[in-house]
């Protein structure tokens, strides 16, 4: 397994994203898994941001057959999918994220939460 040390607080999406690509790279990743990786990422690191005081870790690691892509908060509430009607921006992150991983693992306890979303290299 092969990744980046963790990065922590006060990273953005687009530095997340950077990150990311930069870890994939010298592993040759398709195009396809490599947007998919990009979403997940912004999309974790939107949601912490928005909901949970921003990001207090974020690490991108390169496995055999999936990429994990792991973002850390300070709160320890977990992600809901709120129903928001389609007429209303945003609302469908957390859905997004689980449709795109293979799976998803959330570790919280009473200082923040870590979600670990896993993405298939295939």
């Amino acid at each position: 397994m092969t990744g980046t040390p963790r990065h922590a607080a006060g990273l953005e999406g687009v530095d997340a994203r950077r990150l990311a690509q930069e870890v994939l790279a010298p592993h040759g990743v398709s195009q396809r898994v490599l947007d998919d990786v990009l979403v997940v990422v912004a999309e974790l690191v939107s949601n912490a941001t928005r909901h949970a005081g921003g990001v207090t870790a974020f690490d991108v690691r390169h496995r055999q057959d999936e990429v994990a892509v792991e973002v850390s908060d300070a709160s320890p509430l977990l992600p809901v999918s709120p129903g928001t009607p389609s007429t209303v921006p945003g609302g469908f992150g957390w859905l997004l994220v689980n449709k795109m991983a293979t799976r998803t693992e959330i570790h919280a306890d009473r200082h923040g939460k870590t979600i670990t979303a896993y993405l298939p290299l295939m």
